[in-house]
């Protein structure tokens, strides 16, 4: 494989500030969140609203499947976090842990999807947004056996910006719950909707970015395969 001389991912001096805010953001909640329901397993609350309480017996009855999925996705994100440090911004493990880390979270989030709270509103979002989670995985492999490495980061970037969507759901999520009492909707009718809602912000964000960025990235490509 040819040497890495440059991150794993698309430069974090490269992102404005609102993504990189954005992305710590996303971080911070999704890690809160995985702790929460390791925790809610682990010893399940005595005095959660009768909702929330709901939730925790529906994530309780397939226990050993949401430790399979939400474990894995927890040391992804936490390694992810560490590249944008630049002592291991080209750390060659953590890359290539990210990759079979993110293969597990896609299968189990298929799998999740045959208890999805949401029903089909939230199963479809499962599918779709975890489908080009986990293609978007399959072409930065690809693209990294190839030693083609910024477009190895374009599409990394992109698969984690949909991994992320899990944390942009939640406010959307939340929103929802604060105004039940004035919609009257159960976390059964609007879970799937903000699914729906968290990813695609999430991918629109990302790809207008990328997409935004399109003559630098080719700029570069250039620049580090000099014509000969």
């Amino acid at each position: 494989m040819p040497a890495r001389s440059e991150p794993i991912l698309v430069s974090k001096d490269a992102f404005p500030r609102i993504l990189r805010v954005g992305f710590w953001i996303c971080i911070v909640i999704a890690v809160v969140v995985v702790l929460r329901r390791v925790a809610a397993l682990a010893s399940p609350p005595q005095s959660s609203p009768p909702q929330m309480a709901g939730l925790d017996e529906a994530f309780a009855s397939h226990a050993a499947l949401t430790l399979a999925h939400i474990l894995p996705a927890l040391a992804f994100v936490v390694l992810l976090s560490l590249t944008y440090f630049r002592r291991f911004a080209h750390s060659a493990w953590i890359e290539r842990v990210l990759f079979p880390l993110g293969a597990i979270v896609g299968i189990t989030a298929y799998a999740m999807s045959a208890f999805a709270i949401g029903g089909w509103i939230e199963i479809s979002a499962v599918l779709f947004f975890n489908s080009f989670f986990l293609y978007s995985l399959l072409r930065a492999w690809q693209y990294r056996q190839r030693g083609e490495l910024q477009l190895k980061q374009q599409w990394l970037t992109r698969g984690i910006a949909v991994l992320l969507g899990i944390a942009t759901t939640r406010p959307v999520m939340g929103v929802f719950f604060a105004t039940s009492t004035l919609t009257h909707l159960k976390p059964q009718q609007f879970f799937g909707i903000a699914f729906w809602i968290g990813f695609s912000i999430n991918l629109i964000v990302i790809e207008l970015w990328l997409r935004s960025r399109k003559d630098s990235f080719q700029y570069e490509r250039m620049a580090s395969h000099p014509q000969t």
